[in-house]
């Protein structure tokens, strides 16, 4: 089965390309939200002129671009104006909750919105809400958002990271396996992530986890974390990162110490990673298509408006991409942000 799902990665993304924007029947079927985090999405209307806010935790990730980039060419093809607002830093909360504020006086229909601070966003998120305005969460499977949203649109992590364990488990077969873990910041992305992997490998008993560490979500953490992870367990034969900035900075580590038969297995779809892939530097991916998930979150807030959307969490699409498969992705430059470096 896995290897069917690898060998039909182009034909599912150029499909949901093509087909997301013809309406609400193309995009899987929501999921009921818990009822307390659920906004009565029949307090929605569409007046024709719909002015759309994406707001995203900051603009120094470029998953967040690759979402904007896709929501944009959405808005485009229905006719509807986006514009993104958000902080150069994904620590500077108070200056997405002052944007959030802003926004919500200027006379949007919608705000598609993704934050590192349910908590903090939620008064702000119940008050658009109160005005009418619709609220959509990007990226994020959480089902109980703290205030009630209209839709929640993600991927979910812990069954994309168990698929990748699945790749990994029919890959080795019944070979031994020491299995170092790169984790992120503490909290719930990470705990997803890094849960839905060791649940897929559970059961394994080739698999043995010899340790796991933090590697902060960016490059020079990954380096440091792989570089200590491979210095004190020089028998660790994979590493596994919970992003794909961690793994590229694991990679980093394992070249300069000569370890040319580590696996390294990432969590994304970074354009960065897909490249690294494609040079024989990373094993695997989880590419969860931040460009289609765009374009998902777009169609959703309008048919949110309307009223063609009842409301839930929509999933959206994830594939274990590695090697064999990866340059149909790459040959897609207009699905990706960044652009690749070079034609493939």
């Amino acid at each position: 089965m896995t290897k069917l799902l690898l060998t039909n990665l182009a034909a599912t993304v150029s499909v949901l390309a093509l087909t997301v924007s013809a309406g609400a029947a193309d995009y899987p079927a929501a999921q009921p939200l818990a009822e307390s985090a659920q906004a009565d999405v029949s307090r929605l209307s569409n007046d024709g002129d719909v002015r759309i806010a994406y707001m995203p935790p900051a603009t120094e990730f470029n998953y967040y671009i690759a979402i904007g980039e896709g929501i944009k060419a959405e808005a485009a093809a229905n006719g509807v104006e986006v514009f993104m607002l958000a902080p150069q830093s994904g620590a500077d909360i108070n200056g997405q909750m002052g944007m959030i504020q802003d926004v919500i006086t200027q006379n949007v229909d919608a705000i598609i919105l993704s934050t590192h601070d349910e908590a903090a966003a939620a008064p702000l998120v119940a008050r658009a809400v109160d005005q009418g305005i619709a609220v959509v969460i990007v990226n994020s499977d959480i089902a109980q958002f703290p205030t009630p949203v209209d839709a929640v649109v993600g991927y979910s992590q812990r069954n994309g990271t168990h698929a990748l364990a699945d790749y990994l488990v029919e890959r080795v077969g019944d070979e031994s396996e020491k299995v170092g873990v790169i984790e992120g910041q503490p909290g719930y992305h990470s705990t997803e992530r890094v849960g839905g992997f060791l649940d897929g490998i559970e059961g394994h008993d080739n698999f043995e986890v010899v340790a796991s560490v933090s590697g902060g979500w960016n490059v020079e953490g990954g380096n440091t974390a792989g570089m200590d992870l491979l210095q004190a367990h020089p028998d660790i034969t994979l590493l596994f990162a919970a992003n794909d900035y961690m793994i590229m900075g694991a990679a980093l580590a394992a070249k300069a110490l000569g370890k040319t038969d580590v696996m390294l297995l990432g969590n994304d779809g970074d354009t960065a990673a897909l490249e690294e892939i494609a040079a024989g530097n990373v094993t695997a991916t989880v590419n969860t298509s931040p460009f289609i998930m765009g374009q998902i979150a777009l169609q959703v807030t309008l048919d949110a408006l309307n009223g063609a959307f009842a409301g839930g969490f929509v999933e959206t699409p994830t594939t274990v991409t590695d090697k064999d498969n990866v340059l149909p992705v790459l040959q897609n430059p207009d699905a990706l942000y960044p652009k690749p470096s070079k034609a493939y």
